[in-house]
Parts: C-alpha cells; sequence; structure tokens
C-alpha cells in the first residue's frame, strides 16, 4: 500500500488555502493524504472546520487570543489546537512532504524556511519570502535538497513554459498584470480610490490585501523581483504588459525569436494543482478556455507615471542587499494605512519611495543579509520608517 503524501497548509483561511483544501478534498481528501497542519488567522470557523474534514494532526491560528475559541472548536476531535508565532514555527519543522506557504506578508516567511530544513517540497505563494529573502531561501531549499515550486500564476506560468528548455536559451520572460480596476480611470479619480473599489478586481477572486496591491500594481511589482530571484534572470530581461483579459498569465522569449505564452482561466487552482502534483499533472476544476468566444486578447505598456510601483521595483532590484526587505516592508505599512483610512490611493506609492530614500540615505540597504535574523531586522525598521512617514503623509494632506 502507497503510504499518503504528508502535507501542510500555512494560510489555510485565505483565498490561496482555500483553493488548496479544495483540490486535497477533490483529490481524496483525508484518505489520501496525510494533512499534518493547518493554519490560519481570526477565521476559527473556517480553519477548524477543515482541520476536522481532513483530519489535520494539528490546527494554528495566529493570534493567542483566538485559541479558546480553536479549542473549543476542536473539542471531541483528535486535533491538537495551537496559537501564535512559536507554534506555527513548531509545526512547519513536523516532518511533511509538501508544504503550501500561503500565509501573507513577511509573516509567512520564517515557515518556510523551517519547511525547507525538513526536505519539504515548499509550494510558495508567499512571494515577499523571494521579494524579501531571495538569495537566502534558494540557499536554503539547495542545501537540504527542498524543491521550491511557485504557486503564483505568473511563476508557475514560466515555470511550465520552461519545461524541457535551456535557461541559456531565454532571451526575456513577460509577466502580464491586468490592470486592476483602476486601468483608465483619470489621475485625479484615482487619487480618490477607495478601499471597496480597490478591491473590486475586474478577473480575480483573492482576499482584500492582494486585490488592493494588484490595483497599485505592486503586486506585480513585487513579482518582478520575485521572478529574478527565482529563474536567476537579469531585471533587464524581465518585462511586464498589461493584459486586461488575465489569460496569459506569462510569456518567455527564447534566442530564435519564439515566443512561449501559457494561457489559462483565471483560476489560481491550475497554479495550485500543478504545484501539488508536480511533475504529473492531474484534472483540475477550472474552465476550458473557449478561443472563438474570447474573441481577441489586448496587450499594452504600463503607465509608469500612474503607477510607480514597477519603477520602484526596478530600483530596488539594482539595490540588491536588504532593499527587497525594506520595499515590502514598508509596502505592507502604507496598505494597512490606506485601509484604515489615513492614506489616499496614490499616497502608498509615496510612503514606500520616502522610506526607500530614507533607508539608502542611511546607506543601509546595500547591505547584504548574513541570514533570515538581518532580514527581519530590516523588516522591522522600515516598518518603523514607513509608520513614520505615512503619519507624515497623512498630517500633510490634513493641513
Amino acid at each position: 500500500m502507497t503510504a499518503r503524501r504528508r502535507v501542510s497548509v500555512f494560510g489555510a483561511t485565505g483565498s490561496i488555502g482555500q483553493n488548496t483544501l479544495d483540490l486535497l478534498r477533490r483529490q481524496g481528501g483525508a484518505a489520501a493524504y496525510d494533512v499534518v497542519a493547518l493554519s490560519g488567522g481570526r477565521n476559527i470557523a473556517a480553519l477548524a472546520d477543515a482541520a476536522r474534514d481532513l483530519q489535520a494532526d494539528v490546527a494554528i491560528t495566529a493570534y493567542r487570543d483566538c485559541l479558546p475559541d480553536l479549542r473549543a472548536a476542536l473539542a471531541g476531535s483528535d486535533v491538537a489546537a495551537e496559537a501564535g508565532p512559536e507554534a506555527l514555527i513548531a509545526a512547519a519543522e513536523r516532518p511533511a512532504d509538501w508544504v503550501m506557504s500561503a500565509i501573507v506578508g513577511a509573516a509567512g516567511l520564517a515557515s518556510g524556511f523551517r519547511a525547507l530544513a525538513q526536505g519539504a517540497t515548499l509550494a510558495l505563494a508567499n512571494k515577499e519570502s523571494l521579494v524579501a529573502a531571495g538569495p537566502l531561501l534558494m540557499a536554503e531549499a539547495a542545501r537540504h535538497g527542498a524543491r521550491i515550486l511557485p504557486v503564483d500564476s505568473e511563476h508557475s506560468a514560466v515555470f511550465q513554459a520552461l519545461v524541457g528548455e535551456d535557461m541559456a536559451a531565454v532571451e526575456r520572460i513577460v509577466i502580464t498584470a491586468s490592470g486592476g480596476p483602476f486601468r483608465d480611470w483619470p489621475a485625479d479619480r484615482l487619487a480618490r480610490a477607495t478601499v471597496a473599489e480597490a478591491m473590486a478586481h475586474p478577473n480575480w477572486s483573492m482576499g482584500q490585501r492582494i486585490s488592493i496591491d494588484s490595483a497599485t500594481l505592486f503586486n506585480k511589482a513585487l513579482e518582478l523581483i520575485e521572478t529574478k530571484e527565482y529563474f536567476g534572470v537579469s531585471p533587464e530581461r524581465i518585462e511586464v504588459v498589461v493584459h486586461p483579459q488575465s489569460i496569459v498569465h506569462a510569456l518567455v522569449g527564447f534566442n530564435d525569436g519564439a515566443l512561449m505564452a501559457h494561457m489559462g482561466a483565471p483560476d489560481m487552482r491550475h497554479a495550485i494543482g500543478y504545484a501539488l502534483n508536480w511533475p504529473e499533472r492531474r484534472e483540475t476544476p477550472v474552465a476550458r478556455l473557449d478561443l472563438a468566444a474570447l474573441g481577441q486578447l489586448t496587450f499594452e505598456a504600463p503607465d509608469p507615471a500612474r503607477f510607480p510601483a514597477l519603477r520602484l521595483a526596478r530600483a530596488v532590484m539594482d539595490t540588491g542587499g536588504l532593499a527587497g526587505a525594506a520595499f515590502n516592508a514598508a509596502k505592507e505599512i502604507a496598505l494597512d494605512h490606506f485601509i484604515a483610512g489615513g492614506l489616499g490611493f496614490a499616497d502608498m506609492a509615496a510612503v514606500v519611495e520616502a522610506t526607500l530614500d530614507r533607508l539608502a540615505a542611511q546607506e543601509r540597504l546595500t547591505i547584504a543579509p548574513s541570514g533570515l535574523d538581518d532580514v527581519l531586522a530590516m523588516d522591522h525598521l522600515a516598518r518603523v520608517v514607513a509608520a513614520e512617514a505615512a503619519r507624515a503623509r497623512a498630517g500633510a494632506g490634513q493641513g
């Protein structure tokens, strides 16, 4: 009898996590998989239901004050209930064959590193890991004989387009952006965009934070850096093109002039399923494209003046060192202030740029991190600086 694959899902209650659980259930659930650990935030009902259904060994909430509710929801089951960052790290250290890293933001870094130390295959949806600590993460995987499989739709598309190809023959990598809900908005209206409007992505069903990041193109900015770190290509060989239909997820250009595109419906279960079943393919419940019904696919250059995130990402790639960690931390703080109503939509990029400028003036960004502690220290520092910049920006706007 074949042993069940041991799997863990960190960020199980978010959009990526929920899609991952959907595929696990469709592929046999607890009968086919030994679910080691599931983690989530404050959605205790969803976390407990999944843990019971998939017979997980342990369920972890990120928030200690939610532990009593989680224990109550799991009462009578064999699922252990834990809470807090230390419990998450301990869960990541449990042996597993395949781990989904889907915790949003820098909070997902440490668990991914610990999973790699077990030699696990890491399905990486936490792009911040590569943005903030790409060289360290790739080195950690190599050190432990672990594998990282990309789960972002763009990077999964590039990964698939490269199967059987020689990276030396690759001239360029093109990742696509939908342009978000504000692609055609005039600048004055863009400045007044609300949180609800920014969350209304035209194609993808995603969580609040990633939807807003998509509207600012900060999500694409992170993916630029992610492409450089994962595939080891120079920044000048990475392009972004706006593709409003979100059907072509990425393209790879080769030295013979060929351009290989990956196409599919905008459904994250494709990229998740590919990572879950790699190196095989299994049927997934995604819509099949009807090209005649689509009629046409369009492409256009992004407007750097209206969406400065891409320019900032290229500066970060040129700087190297700890610039990626600072960039991501500042972006997260700016987003927090926008959601809370303290910043306008266009102010977020200004706060990120101000943070990078201040840290660059202090000559902190070019320092090469020796370990994850250095990355986390920069993450903390950049958050402090970004919070000050956000308060100053908000004060100037009220004055």
